[in-house]
């Protein structure tokens, strides 16, 4: 079963405001220089890849249930994390530190002992059938009070 993550308008912005922002140093600079031809082609290549980079880990978000574990995807970034490892999971805010998949500040972080920071934040689209089929899958896992 595949989840796919929300997306909230104010990190569509964000999104956009970086890739903006990363435009306007890469470019700018080549409008003020008598840049060479070879420069600008360096530049503009440099500057699509890191902006594709950036829009397939925003968009393709998933949330994969698979046989033995849960696969999070975000672009090339992927973790498994087996079932047995999910301690608990609770609702968070903060999308901004820690390792997080998501792109939506209506988030779960599952707390785990497989993954580097012991924690993953995810936000897939519809929370509750999420929750639901990790219940299932995980039946000794801990919902935090604000997640039932």
């Amino acid at each position: 079963m595949t989840f796919h993550s929300k997306i909230d308008s104010s990190f569509l912005r964000f999104i956009l405001a970086a890739i903006l922002f990363i435009a306007a140093v890469s470019f700018l600079p080549l409008l003020f220089d008598d840049a060479p031809f070879s420069a600008v082609v360096i530049v503009t290549t440099t500057f699509l890849v890191t902006a594709a980079l950036i829009l397939w880990v925003t968009f393709d978000i998933r949330y994969v249930f698979l046989e033995q574990h849960l696969l999070v995807k975000a672009g090339p970034f992927r973790s498994r994390i087996p079932y047995g490892s999910i301690l608990k999971v609770a609702p968070t805010r903060d999308i901004f530190t820690g390792y997080r998949l998501l792109s939506s500040r209506d988030a779960l972080e599952l707390i785990n002992n497989t993954t580097m920071f012991g924690t993953v934040k995810i936000s897939p689209e519809n929370q509750e059938a999420f929750l639901a089929e990790l219940k299932k899958r995980c039946p000794d896992v801990k919902l935090d009070e604000k997640t039932r």
